[in-house]
């Protein structure tokens, strides 16, 4: 089992130490890195792993877990990158910065992995994206997800597609919480009280993802299985489409894309 530090250890650095642990991951085998020495005492309670300073993190750990936001990586790096010995492998779990961000940093043919994951982490159902670096390897890809499989799932895709994995998958779960809040009111408006109304529609929402991912079917022969003739569904279709909410979905998705490239551009 190798050992890995988690560089910065945020909301998302503690998802991935959470998540590890519970896949049975020793904690011998875990390291952290806070700025605030109240944060690492709270880390190192909570979890029971040693927290650290960079230069210990960087000499100890086969592999570094960067999870700090994208506009405080250049000067961890600072820190971090000479205190790095040549071949251990990074991975990068901040949004928007390219593996050539890295590079500025970093020791000459360092491997560095770039990783998209999401909240849902915390229940074992994430979607992590995974991408290469020039000097990454097969084996670095499948040791990345070794490390991420336990958060729920995991897919390779070039790293020209992360920004696009961002927009869908990584600030995917803040759209469907907007839609439930959403539907949880209209409940209310039909004359249902909340609680009852959310009980509906999260129950419904996880049965809904379930038979897509289940099933195999595309999503419109499913939508048209519940959609018969002169029936109550075709209606709320209409004003869905009646209200543009196919296309304003599209926008948010390209405005979330075109903002990951600004702050990787804000970076560089």
């Amino acid at each position: 089992m190798h050992t890995v530090a988690v560089i910065g250890a945020g909301k998302i650095g503690e998802v991935l130490l959470s998540g590890l642990l519970r896949s049975g991951w020793a904690a011998d085998r875990l390291i952290a890195t806070a700025r605030r020495p109240e944060r690492a005492d709270e880390l190192a309670t909570r979890y029971g792993i040693r927290v650290v300073d960079n230069g210990s993190a960087a000499r100890d750990a086969d592999v570094l877990a960067v999870a700090v936001k994208p506009q405080d990586a250049a000067a961890l790096l600072a820190d971090l990158g000479p205190k790095v010995p040549a071949g251990k492998l990074v991975v990068s779990l901040c949004a928007g910065l390219p593996t050539s961000f890295f590079a500025k940093w970093l020791p000459e043919g360092t491997p560095v992995v770039r990783v998209m994951t999401n909240t849902p982490a915390l229940v074992d159902e994430a979607m992590t994206a995974i991408s290469a670096g020039p000097f990454a390897t097969a084996a670095h890809l499948a040791l990345a997800e070794e490390m991420f499989a336990p958060l729920g799932r995991t897919i390779r895709v070039p790293e020209s597609q992360q920004d696009a994995v961002t927009a869908l998958s990584g600030s995917g779960p803040a759209y469907f919480y907007f839609l439930v809040e959403a539907m949880t009111d209209a409940g209310i408006l039909l004359g249902l009280p909340r609680q009852v109304a959310h009980d509906l529609i999260v129950q419904t929402a996880i049965g809904s993802a379930v038979m897509l991912r289940e099933s195999g079917e595309h999503p419109v022969k499913l939508r048209e299985a519940v959609t018969s003739p002169a029936g109550t569904t075709i209606n709320a279709i209409r004003e869905l489409e009646n209200h543009g909410v196919r296309a304003a979905l599209l926008a948010a998705l390209e405005a979330a894309r075109d903002r990951a490239r600004e702050i990787a551009e804000q970076q560089l």
